[in-house]
């Protein structure tokens, strides 16, 4: 692809975005008003679809909530039941708590697992069940350590013994001046159900967790989507609604008409308004709603969990409807913006591209009379080689007329070729580096090292530097990444600067120094010579086009002018500061390739 495609090309994407930002704008202005007026519909709409679907979701779960206590307040009656109507001798007897049991599965579909009679010790003297527990020691089962200080208790989820998972409903009863734990499993399965049934969409499900972040029921379908902390995190939410609810006891009294007060449940009733729902980021990006209520006495919270994106699934589609419709109507005035834009821009591309090639001319004029002032130098610096081959070529000529077997001539013969050769080389690398510089300008961009390309402009213009009495040292950062640009661009914006601080010096002597170091994810050149300064009238002026303090026919006015052009097509700062007397500063500033910037950010 040719230079002028490329730079064609880069324009075109320029112009295509100008073009764009056009016809937002007049669309922007034609369309407010509808938009104001559909956007405002739309957000009204938004709201009472929101709060009806949290509405609904709050239903839901305050019902599940009701059933959930229910069914645990009506099994601690149930073994409450079973403790005050037969004393502690029947109890005792494994066949009489067995016929219990039987009687108590075939009434509630098996819901009870086991039974057992605990004493105060922790050891199961009675136990009538599938398992075999007859001689169980409880004493260091947390349940029974909780349990035993208690009327009436349920305990959290747990493996325990059996190693499967279950939770314990307990009665504490005083006979023969002991305490007895009349104690029964709930089947796991069957309270799972009464959870697993709030399921709504695609997404929507339900389940239990405890103070200490651990399930009591199944956890939710597939994978988490929210980390432990964030439903631990629940709790803190929930709290805070429970304390502007006022306290009840309405739901505790069907136990205490039976003359028993179950301390570790159902102390208080939390009322419907305590119901909380929030929104929450899962961990790969998908916003939730949740709502939570708390169970037993708050120590359980029962938590309901849906993918907004499915609980709005139906208020979706219908904006999405609402909003083709409103992009059907504008679309009359949007085809009519990009038309208007794109005619304008034309216009503007064109006039730009015609404005870009006289700078591309002005560049190539500010080249070609940086060559010719180099001209001089190298002629200088090519004349000591060639004087020396030539003075080389007439050593040999002596040698072949005396004899090249004579003496020690062989020997100096070829040191001669050797000379000759090494001459001829250092001017073909002379001439390599003029021929390079003065070449058509490359815009194209490429990757870069800088340091090497400060090391060849140096190289350059090290004879016209020696001939001034200049002595140019150089500080660069070997571990600098590359860059993109343009080397033919960069190697005349070096040669600029570097060709006006020697012209400065070459009465006076004097140094430059040039340094490179990456700072703040930017490249960062200075160079720095001792030269007479810049009054600080002009240093405004100093990039201006044809503005120069050289004598007339020395200099064009043109390099400083190219310089910044040239570094802020890149993206990047050329600056300047000088005192006179003192020296002048150039600071150029140059942005990282895309993968030295990753490189450089990670």
């Amino acid at each position: 692809m040719s230079e002028t495609e490329t730079r064609s090309d880069h324009m075109s994407a320029g112009y295509l975005r100008l073009r764009f930002r056009m016809a937002i704008i007049v669309i922007m202005v034609s369309l407010a008003p509808m938009v104001l007026v559909s956007g405002l519909i739309l957000y009204q709409f938004h709201v009472f679809s929101n709060q009806m679907v949290r509405a609904h979701l709050g239903e839901l779960v305050l019902k599940h909530k009701q059933n959930i206590d229910y069914f645990l307040r009506q099994k601690l009656n149930d073994i409450s039941h079973l403790s005050r109507s037969f004393d502690l001798d029947q109890l005792q007897d494994k066949a009489f708590l067995q016929e219990r049991l039987r009687i108590l599965q075939e009434e509630y579909s098996f819901v009870f697992v086991d039974l057992g009679l605990v004493d105060e010790t922790g050891r199961q003297v009675a136990y009538a069940g599938p398992f075999e527990l007859q001689r169980a020691d409880y004493s260091g089962a947390e349940w029974f350590q909780r349990a035993i200080k208690r009327h009436g208790y349920i305990s959290d989820v747990f493996l325990g013994l059996r190693g499967h998972p279950h939770f314990i409903v307990s009665i504490k009863r005083h006979w023969e001046g002991r305490e007895w734990l009349l104690r029964a499993t709930i089947d796991f399965a069957a309270f799972n159900t009464l959870v697993e049934n709030l399921a709504v969409g695609q997404t929507g499900t339900a389940f239990i967790l405890n103070r200490q972040g651990e399930f009591q029921t199944r956890p939710p379908r597939g994978e988490p989507e929210l980390t432990n902390q964030q439903y631990m995190n629940l709790f803190t939410k929930g709290e805070e609604a429970l304390r502007n609810v006022q306290p009840s006891g309405d739901l505790g009294l069907m136990i205490e008409e039976e003359g028993i007060y179950l301390d570790g449940y159902l102390e208080r009733y939390t009322a419907p308004s305590s119901i909380f729902s929030v929104e929450k980021m899962g961990e790969r990006g998908s916003k939730f709603i949740i709502v939570a209520a708390f169970l037993k006495n708050n120590q359980w919270l029962l938590i309901f969990q849906q993918e907004a994106s499915d609980a709005f699934a139906k208020l979706n589609r219908t904006q999405l409807i609402a909003g083709l419709v409103a992009l059907m109507g504008a679309l009359a005035i949007i085809v009519v913006a990009f038309i208007v834009a794109g005619r304008m821009v034309k216009r503007m591309e064109r006039l730009d591209f015609e404005k870009e090639m006289m700078n591309q001319q002005v560049i190539e004029t500010g080249k070609l009379a940086s060559v010719g002032e180099l001209a001089a130098g190298i002629a200088h610096e090519i004349n000591n080689p060639v004087a020396i081959m030539v003075e080389e070529a007439g050593w040999i000529q002596d040698l072949m007329q005396e004899g090249i077997d004579q003496g020690d001539n062989l020997e100096e013969f070829k040191r001669a070729l050797k000379q000759i050769e090494t001459q001829g080389r250092r001017c073909k690398e002379i001439t390599h580096k003029l021929l390079s510089f003065a070449r058509k300008t490359d815009s194209r961009v490429q990757t870069l090292e800088i340091n090497e390309l400060i090391t060849e402009v140096v190289d350059l213009l090290s004879q016209k530097s020696r001939y001034a009495n200049v002595e140019v040292t150089v500080d660069l950062d070997p571990d600098l990444p590359p860059i993109q640009a343009s080397a033919t661009e960069m190697q005349q914006v070096l040669m600029n600067i570097l060709h006006n601080a020697v012209d400065a010096m070459e009465k006076s002597g004097g140094a430059i120094h040039i340094h490179s170091r990456l700072e703040e994810g930017r490249i960062r050149i200075a160079i720095a010579d001792t030269g007479p300064g810049i009054p600080a009238s002009n240093l405004g002026r100093l990039f201006d086009p044809f503005f120069t303090t050289k004598p007339v026919g020395k200099g064009t006015g043109l390099g400083l002018s190219i310089c910044y052009g040239i570094i802020h097509k890149m993206g990047g700062r050329i600056d300047v500061e000088s005192q006179v007397g003192k020296g002048t500063t150039f600071h150029i500033e140059l942005p990282l390739s895309d993968s030295a910037a990753k490189n450089e950010g990670a």
